[in-house]
């Protein structure tokens, strides 16, 4: 089946601070984005690679992309104002009837593994999308305070969270609500069932500094 992958690395990387958003800073000798578009297409060379940016950095990516002679084939979109309009976006330039995926730019520690498990499971179920335990103790806020949660119960989400196409893009008619924060909960919202793969705890979403340390460390 046919597999495309979207990258959305719009955001603006305010709380990692620097010179540039930290989807262009460097790791390892190049940016952080070069990264995570290596991961799917060593994976699948044959894969349409989406990348969703803000159109004022189009000009700053093409340069880097030339410095550091990165010719991996790659679509650039521009991006909106939320992630959900971000990823309508990159979905508009999605090809057939395929898989989709869709991968933050700034999670470039994704293992061929797990990707292959999320599009794996998606072309059996429809819809699927990786999680790992929650270690940390949690509580939630209440007008009276706070309360424990039961973390055995509770799983973090990560991605690539994949998809068949013709089911997101019946996803993507529903009208914007800032409730979904992500494609999941937009496709559950029509009734359909996501089905949980295993994630990686290397599979971080790099937005501090201390990330951007041990994407370093893991990649050395």
């Amino acid at each position: 089946m046919q597999r495309s992958t979207i990258i959305v690395a719009g955001g603006s990387g305010k709380r990692l601070g620097g010179p540039v958003p930290k989807q262009f800073q460097t790791v390892k000798g190049r940016p952080l984005l070069m990264w995570t578009i290596d991961a799917f297409h060593h994976f699948d060379p044959d894969m349409a690679l989406i990348v969703v940016l803000s159109l004022e950095h189009f000009d700053i990516w093409k340069a880097l992309c030339m410095g550091h002679r990165f010719f991996i084939p790659h679509e650039v979109v521009a991006g909106g104002e939320q992630r959900w309009h971000s990823v309508k976006a990159g979905l508009d330039r999605v090809r057939g009837d395929g898989l989709v995926a869709v991968h933050d730019g700034v999670r470039p520690l994704v293992s061929a593994g797990l990707i292959a498990r999320c599009f794996d499971a998606a072309e059996a179920t429809a819809a699927a999308i990786p999680v790992v335990p929650v270690v940390p103790s949690i509580r939630e806020t209440t007008p009276e305070g706070s309360r424990a949660l039961d973390r055995s119960r509770l799983l973090a989400v990560q991605t690539p969270q994949c998809f068949h196409a013709d089911l997101l893009r019946k996803a993507f008619e529903q009208p914007y609500d800032p409730a979904f924060t992500d494609e999941a909960a937009l496709v559950e919202r029509m009734g359909v069932k996501v089905a949980l793969v295993e994630g990686e705890e290397n599979n971080i979403k790099v937005t501090t500094a201390m990330d951007m340390r041990l994407v370093e460390l893991v990649l050395g």
